[in-house]
């Protein structure tokens, strides 16, 4: 479908997505290290793949994708090819084919606080210090994939 159409489409396993912010922050991310030329890998929609998993290895991030079997999805289609400009003709027309593929559902930020925990090596102190909440310290992992290089 992102050949079809011309546009980056990664599925994430839904458990362990936190919410909109967390994938928008990952494009964000993933997009400016392009632009600047220090991606991490050659397809943008395994670079936002792994922003959003906080992970250099591609192996690892996986775990955040989609496997064989049943499993809350939730599918990212984005038609910016990283300069911010996107065709939204082409992104509606591939998120349409992607929704006749899958039984719809509201799965977005109906995630499993112990598997993003887990996921992400989120322990009970680091939880306990911030009032802000489990999908921010999320985003925090995912800008500091950036500062790990």
């Amino acid at each position: 479908m992102a050949d079809t159409h011309g546009v980056t489409v990664q599925a994430f396993d839904a458990r362990l997505v936190t919410g909109r912010r967390h994938l928008e922050r990952a494009v964000e991310l993933a997009d400016r290290e392009r632009a600047r030329g220090d991606g991490i890998a050659r397809d943008r929609a395994v670079e936002i793949l792994l922003y959003a998993a906080g992970r250099r290895q591609i192996d690892r991030a996986l775990e955040l994708g989609v496997g064989p079997g049943a499993t809350p999805t939730v599918v990212l289609v984005d038609g910016r090819p990283g300069d911010g400009a996107g065709d939204t003709a082409a992104e509606a027309a591939a998120a349409e084919a992607v929704r006749e593929l899958l039984e719809p559902a509201e799965a977005l930020g109906d995630y499993d606080p112990d598997r993003v925990r887990a996921f992400f090596d989120i322990g009970s102190t680091e939880l306990a210090a911030t009032a802000a909440g489990l999908p921010a310290v999320v985003r925090e992992r995912v800008a500091l994939l950036v500062v790990e290089r």
